[in-house]
């Protein structure tokens, strides 16, 4: 079965907490804190694997999670980083963050793309020492890593689209110009998946072409299969528009025409407009004037038209030629560049302090500060130096003021982080 569209949920490795030791050695006295970071967490990369076609692999696993680093341990000894998770997908797969629609990458190009990054190991306590806490029985945990939950969309990588009803013949032109081999039968939707050839011009010169499983109309509301097709017709550059000249199925080939684009319309104005030509395919089955009468009808609207007998390859190597030459005079492939959040951008505690104090049943919350997290992971409540390390930060950040401010006095419960604890002044 093909599969272009797959959602799975990522988790990158958590980074090694820091160790708080100390250094024991016979002889040595007071050999001081000497407690290693942790590790940093695995990201997960994704890249291109070209032996892949579809998505499938993902129907089956939906979770993919990165080791975490390794704590560190005594005598400075940093944890060990965990290897990053790899995950191959097919060239051409866009990675959308699945709530907000938001495009994170285009796995187009060789280079292997960070998705979720591991979160950095925590310090070990010789970070803090100073020389008025010389011996700091804390240190920091390690940061958890980027998770998320991500749409994978794979839109193929193709010069040219060939489009058109089921049975118009797209299968046995693009059989006969490249080297592909779909399946031929006379019957609709004879091929259920996209395909790709390579259309050699000669040393050096060459473009990709994608025959599209058969469009019906209806397909730009996804009606069919319209959807999963009409996506992979976007990073086209050129449209090749079939028709069956003949009307051998008892339609017009005019009004196929029509239909079809206005579901191009419909799933996408853009797609609308791209560049095509248009294909009569089957023109043995009809007398000369017939051609003559619909090509007149598509020249006259702006359109090049080439009549052709793809069965026999007749009429092919002149429509190849001007596709080609149409195509130097067309930008590239459209990649996809990621869009840039530009909302709930999150401020760094150093730069910025933001929260809120609320009073609710009796206890003083301090709300909206997330960057005190940052804070609370160097906090050993059991360690009194520890303690005024987490004083000072709350000092200098303006939440004690704030708390004086709301009106809290000695005895009066605060909670910060889910932490509950007595407001001494």
């Amino acid at each position: 079965m093909f599969v272009d569209v797959a959602k799975i949920h990522l988790k990158a490795g958590r980074g090694g907490n820091g160790a708080a030791t100390f250094h024991r050695e016979k002889y040595v006295a007071a050999g001081g804190p000497d407690g290693g970071d942790g590790g940093r967490g695995g990201d997960i990369i994704f890249k291109v694997d070209d032996n892949l076609s579809t998505l499938a692999d993902f129907r089956y696993k939906r979770k993919y999670i990165a080791e975490d680093g390794q704590k560190g341990g005594s005598n400075r000894c940093t944890g060990k980083s965990a290897p990053h998770l790899v995950i191959s997908v097919p060239r051409g797969t866009l990675i959308k963050d699945a709530e907000t629609g938001r495009i994170i990458a285009d796995i187009s190009s060789d280079e292997p793309t960070v998705i979720a990054k591991g979160g950095n190991g925590g310090w070990g306590n010789t970070h803090f020492a100073t020389a008025t806490r010389q011996i700091p029985r804390y240190a920091n945990d390690g940061k958890p890593g980027e998770e998320l939950d991500v749409c994978l969309e794979l839109k193929l990588l193709a010069d040219v689209g060939l489009i058109g009803f089921p049975n118009v013949g797209k299968s046995t032109l693009v059989s006969v110009v490249s080297e592909a081999k779909p399946k031929i039968a006379n019957y609709h939707f004879t091929t259920l998946t996209p395909v790709l050839g390579v259309v050699r011009m000669g040393e050096g010169s060459s473009f990709v072409m994608a025959d599209i499983p058969g469009l019906i109309e209806g397909a730009g509301q996804g009606v069919g299969l319209g959807h999963e097709f009409l996506r992979h017709v976007e990073r086209c550059r050129l449209l090749l528009h079939v028709i069956d000249i003949s009307g051998s199925e008892g339609r017009d080939p005019i009004d196929d025409f029509e239909k079809i684009n206005n579901e191009l319309k419909v799933f996408s104005e853009e797609l609308s407009e791209r560049p095509q030509i248009v294909v009569g395919n089957k023109c043995d089955l009809v007398d000369e004037e017939e051609v003559e009468r619909i090509g007149k009808y598509f020249t006259d609207k702006g359109y090049a038209f080439f009549p052709i007998m793809a069965a026999i390859a007749e009429g092919t190597k002149e429509l190849i030629d001007h596709t080609a030459a149409t195509l130097a005079t067309l930008p590239a492939i459209k990649i996809y560049e990621p869009e840039v959040i530009t909302e709930n951008i999150v401020v760094d505690f150093k730069d910025k302090q933001t929260f809120t104090i609320n009073y609710r049943d009796g206890i003083y919350y301090v709300d909206d500060a997330d960057w005190v997290d940052d804070i609370m992971n160097k906090v050993d409540p059991d360690d009194y130096e520890s303690l005024q390390y987490f004083e000072r930060a709350l000092r200098s950040s303006g939440i004690i003021k704030a708390l004086e401010q709301a009106g809290a006095g000695d005895g009066d419960t605060v909670s910060i982080c889910g932490v509950e604890f007595d407001y001494v002044p």
